[in-house]
């Protein structure tokens, strides 16, 4: 565990989507070779390997050889080599940006911590079980509430292509992370910046902030995180200086996407990575098993490590030489689901990476919160070893299964159903739902609602409403062909039976022509009794009526608006676990989704009642 200091934001190009290796003549080339290819070309304790570096932004990279955790390694290089070597890794070109687009400081009362307001929500899930469900009180806001729902503010994240990191209100504050690894405290009320913290990576995890007791002045609660790469935070929610810190991992791909879970003054973290992308022969894979990390919250000492399979071992070599390991993959994309009352927590898992295949993976697993011993494993689908060499030209690194990657990305939800009685419930890649015991881990029953497909099917999160699981649908095109139509949108299902209640298919009209935009639903969602709010992947916030899925109220979060400091930004796709949340009246919504095809996007809008914001750069209707 290592202590770490904060860091000045900059302003970031984005770097294109690429999957393409840099080219080995480029500028920087000869620095990287020189002074950093031993460690990040070598698989080296803790060093990201290139194909994770190509995902950062290039100011990232420079931040990180000039006043982050390499500086000392990068001494005497000068500012242009460093430049060089972040613009060579990531192919994008570090440019000045509108310095207006971040926030600005508060001053005042803005800038107050507020200790009569502990944390709204519990985590990122925001009610028991992960449901997903804000109580009508909390939300404070109905139906008859919407047609004068006008935007408020709206920040930018400075040269942003995605936004994938859910908001948390606490102190009068929102916590949100972005895609420049930079994490931000703002003032609720006006947007602005009451502290700014920079984290190694994009931080594209929710932020979890610890509980308080209200109106306690002396309260020091904490908020927690991960970053792409792999380390897990702790800041003071007060300041943001840094607490603790840990590499979850040794494995160089490791990356921190689920948000934290926390419990009774433990941290439990789930461990994904970003392996299963590797696309070169050569590649020795794969070597990374999932895991779940539990932490003392406070001070960071580890209590257990409970990983999702065996230790991979070698499995000859592939047809290109390259060697083979296995079994491997099973991550966890989401966040751990908590069950107190059987002092057990739930995750669920992805694919296999490679040959041959476990029975943990494309799993729901139970475990034991004190020691982390797997309790039991419900495998919805055996044999599914998929990765990025399965969609190459050169098709050598993918297992002999290839696929069909149908891992689940969404966490489970756990659910009361009266009586005493619970029910765990799972959305999956395949586009099933499945209903499933909490005390044995038998399925109770199961729902085909989408079609499925590697970028498709139930994609990073559900709600409960009442008796109701509503349930988005994603089914984006994939190049693969099916024998069944796709089915994006948003569904109803009972708790108790799966029965499909209500459907609210996406056609897909609102995309209009534009670049990258494709319908349905690819974020996590958000309900209350009445209500279900949805951001899509065409761009649209939306929010249903719960009982029959009928849209009431829309905003195009694509249109440019003005930020708190003046500047101009733009959403895009919605999607990840990110997604609308209600409080007193307010709505929040991050958007922007660079990645898989989607649009791109830096804004987070906050919407409430009364006059819009001047000027007034958004609609609805």
């Amino acid at each position: 565990m290592s202590v770490v200091a904060p860091a000045r934001a900059h302003a970031f190009a984005a770097p294109p989507q690429t999957s393409q290796p840099p080219l080995a003549d480029a500028p920087g080339a000869d620095i990287f070779k020189a002074r950093c290819a031993a460690c990040h070309e070598g698989g080296i304790g803790h060093a990201p390997p290139v194909s994770i570096l190509r995902m950062m932004l290039p100011s990232a990279i420079r931040q990180v050889l000039t006043t982050g955790p390499m500086a000392a390694q990068a001494q005497g290089l000068s500012d242009a080599d460093k430049t060089l070597v972040a613009e060579y890794l990531t192919g994008g070109k570090i440019t000045d940006v509108d310095a207006r687009l971040a926030p600005p400081r508060c001053v005042g009362r803005a800038a107050a911590f507020d200790v009569g307001e502990p944390p709204a929500f519990d985590g990122w899930g925001l009610s028991r079980g992960n449901g997903r469900s804000i109580p009508a009180q909390t939300a404070g806001l109905t139906a008859k509430d919407l047609p004068g729902l006008r935007l408020k503010w709206a920040i930018g994240f400075p040269g942003a292509v995605q936004v994938r990191s859910h908001p948390m209100l606490a102190g009068g504050a929102i916590y949100v992370g972005s895609n420049d690894g930079t994490v931000y405290a703002l003032d609720r009320a006006t947007g602005c910046q009451r502290w700014a913290f920079r984290a190694v990576a994009e931080v594209r995890t929710g932020i979890v902030v610890s509980p308080w007791k209200a109106g306690d002045k002396h309260a020091r609660p904490l908020i927690y995180f991960g970053d792409l790469v792999g380390n897990v935070y702790a800041l003071d929610a007060r300041t943001g200086a840094p607490v603790w810190r840990d590499h979850a991992d040794a494995h160089p791909s490791t990356t921190i996407t689920g948000a934290p879970a926390l419990s009774h003054g433990k941290l439990y973290v789930a461990v994904s990575s970003l392996e299963e992308a590797n696309i070169d022969p050569a590649y020795p894979c794969c070597t990374f098993r999932g895991s779940v990390i539990a932490y003392e919250a406070r001070g960071g000492d580890r209590l257990w490590q409970s990983y999702t399979g065996p230790p991979p071992v070698a499995q000859g070599r592939n047809a290109a030489g390259g060697a083979r390991f296995g079994p491997s993959g099973a991550a966890i994309w989401s966040s751990p689901t908590i069950d107190e009352a059987r002092g057990q927590l739930y995750v669920a898992t992805g694919d296999n990476y490679s040959s041959p295949t476990t029975g943990m993976s494309d799993a729901i697993i139970a475990m034991d919160l004190a020691t982390g011993k797997v309790r039991w494993v419900h495998q919805a689908l055996g044999k599914d070893a998929w990765n990025g060499g399965c969609t190459a030209k050169d098709r050598t690194l993918c297992p002999d299964e290839d696929g069909p990657d149908y891992d689940f990305g969404a966490p489970p939800i756990l659910a009361a159903l009266g009586g005493g009685h619970d029910i765990l419930l799972a959305g999956q890649k395949s586009g099933d739902v499945y209903g499933i015991d909490p005390d044995s881990g038998r399925l109770v029953w199961r729902n085909k609602v989408g079609r499925g497909g590697i970028l498709a099917g139930v994609y990073f999160g559900m709600a409960v409403s009442g008796r109701t699981l509503v349930t988005p649908v994603t089914d984006a095109p994939d190049a693969r062909h099916y024998d069944e139509s796709a089915r994006p949108g948003l569904y109803g299902l009972d708790l108790r039976t799966g029965k499909t209640l209500w459907a609210a298919p996406d056609a897909g009209k609102t995309c209009n022509g534009r670049p990258f935009c494709v319908p349905g639903i690819a974020s996590a969602i958000t309900a209350t009794p009445t209500l279900v709010l949805t951001g899509a992947s065409d761009g649209w916030l939306r929010v249903y009526d719960v009982t029959t899925g009928k849209v009431l109220w829309t905003y195009d979060t694509t249109r440019k608006v003005t930020t708190v400091g003046g500047g101009q930004a733009a959403g895009g796709s919605i999607g990840g676990g990110v997604a609308p949340i209600a409080y007193h009246g307010t709505v929040i919504v991050p958007s922007g989704y660079g990645f898989a095809g989607k649009m791109p996007g830096n804004v987070m809008l906050v919407f409430g009642p009364g006059p819009a914001a001047k000027p007034s750069p958004g609609r609805s209707r």
